[in-house]
């Protein structure tokens, strides 16, 4: 979302110097894709995850500020809620052994911090929704202590004039025949901090922006259906992956009149295939007003005219409140601009090797997928890809999504028969390496074979708590605690045992 903002209130002046400024940024941008400005040396990638801390029982341990002070390393931060902090894994090349040296990497890094956490008697977990999250947890206190996250707070609350509408329902636990329904509400947009993702980053040319975000839009029924981890929120076992009905919940501006009036939400899929970038960063200045309006002092075009790089620091903005699942990335670095898109369907979790496998996966059959004679996008409609999105998230291994060629299909028969081959087709295309291709697609084949998802695991773990005797919120918390036992063994989640 960018650096800290002003806490002082927003004035009608502000707001229409905003939207200026946003359209000359937008101007600035057309100017640079046309001239061809960017910067493409080679392919890098990049992620961030989203992380929770708990206590020794845990539950939320709302101490994210004491724990970044004992971790003391840039790449952690702050996070919306005091029980979450984020890593950001600084970008490189994807081809050769470059995703073996980071999962390596990336392991170290969160063991120590770990080990740091402890100092502050808290411990690091990886998951998409932390299952021992209660209505408490979501009032206003518990905010990270950051301007711009209390100023996000009041505008989104101020801009639908009600309370944050919490309302889904699930699907049957393992055993079970009814499903479990939430209805519930905050006066925060902390329910928004329950949600913890992993966010994919890769850096693309401007011709070939369209290709991969259309390729990713396509591909993101798909990656929740076989990376779910978010089944529970507040005690109710609701969605394989909850996060993505919660946070278009938790973040929505918009009141019911608007709902039914077809206004778009900030939590979007979007609605059409792409032909450039410019189409996405257009669409969030034409239909989303602005949250967080505040300006610089530069002038993008005049810095364009003058031979520089503008930041767009704007438009950047704008585009950090407008939360799509598959974003387009402005950025400069060293001077110089360029590309990316952020794949945000993904929860984080269970483990290292999952995320990476997940990650492989994704980048593989993206580029796979950009490489086809017909494209996919020719024979497959936008709505029918948004679709497969909620198909995937509320039932994980279990839902029927639509693929061109073949119809319907479950998941875990779609990877194996079509998207597996064109995956590994993509990593061999990227460069790398026939011992990371391997080790990485591997998961993800036994994962499918198995159909075993960290929901899965947590729904059959819980369902086997309750018939032992335990209630909800006693097994919620064993499992937990189990969760974090293996997370920390780094076997993959599907060959974690239903104790």
């Amino acid at each position: 979302m960018g650096d800290d903002v002003s806490s002082r209130p927003f004035t009608r002046e502000d707001r229409q110097r905003y939207r200026e400024r946003v359209q000359r940024c937008l101007d600035a941008l057309g100017t640079m894709l046309a001239e061809d400005s960017f910067s493409f040396p080679r392919q890098q990638m990049g992620l961030e995850i989203e992380l929770n801390l708990v206590d020794g029982d845990c539950r939320p341990a709302m101490a994210n500020a004491e724990v970044l002070e004992k971790i003391d390393d840039p790449s952690f931060t702050l996070e919306l809620g005091q029980h979450n902090l984020e890593v950001n894994v600084p970008p490189r090349e994807l081809a050769g052994d470059e995703t073996l040296d980071l999962e390596r990497e990336l392991r170290e890094t969160l063991s120590s911090a770990d080990d740091k956490a402890h100092d502050a008697g808290t411990s690091i977990v990886m998951i998409g929704v932390l299952p021992t999250l209660r209505q408490e947890h979501f009032d206003r206190r518990w905010l990270s202590n950051s301007p711009r996250y209390a100023v996000l707070n009041d505008q989104i609350l101020a801009a639908r004039g009600e309370e944050t509408v919490l309302s889904m329902e699930g699907s049957p636990m393992p055993g079970g025949t009814a499903p479990e329904r939430l209805s519930s509400f905050a006066e925060s947009i902390l329910p928004e901090a329950a949600c913890t993702s992993v966010q994919l980053h890769l850096q693309v040319a401007p011709d070939d922006f369209a290709a991969h975000w259309n390729a990713a839009q396509a591909l993101a029924g798909v990656q929740v259906a076989i990376a779910a981890n978010s089944p529970f929120l507040l005690g109710r076992a609701l969605w394989h992956e909850t996060r993505i009905p919660l946070f278009l919940q938790a973040t929505d501006t918009r009141t019911v009149e608007l709902k039914n009036q077809g206004v778009r939400p900030r939590v979007w899929f979007g609605e059409r295939w792409i032909t450039s970038i410019f189409d996405l960063f257009e669409e969030n200045v034409r239909y989303f007003p602005a949250l967080l309006p505040e300006t610089g002092d530069e002038d993008p075009l005049d810095v364009l005219g003058a031979g520089g790089t503008p930041s767009l620091t704007e438009l950047r903005l704008h585009n950090g409140t407008v939360w799509r699942w598959n974003r387009p990335v402005y950025d400069v670095v060293d001077g110089v601009p360029h590309l990316r898109v952020e794949n945000r369907v993904l929860p984080a979790g269970p483990t290292v090797l999952d995320t990476m496998a997940n990650a492989a996966f994704f980048y593989g059959a993206q580029r796979a997928l950009t490489e086809l004679d017909r494209p996919l996008w020719t024979q497959m409609s936008f709505h029918a890809a948004e679709e497969n999105l909620y198909a995937g998230s509320r039932h994980g291994m279990g839902a029927q999504l639509y693929w061109p060629g073949i119809g319907w299909v479950p998941p875990d028969e779609l990877v194996l028969r079509r998207l597996l081959p064109l995956a590994h087709e993509g990593l061999r295309a990227c460069g790398v390496s026939d011992s990371a291709r391997e080790r990485y697609l591997g998961v993800i084949e036994a994962r499918c074979l198995s159909r075993r998802t960290g929901s899965q695991w947590q729904r059959e773990t819980v369902a086997s708590l309750e018939e032992r005797g335990a209630d909800r919120e006693a097994a919620l918390g064993a499992m937990l605690g189990r969760y974090v036992e293996l997370m920390h063994s780094e076997e993959p989640v599907h060959t974690w045992p239903v104790d």
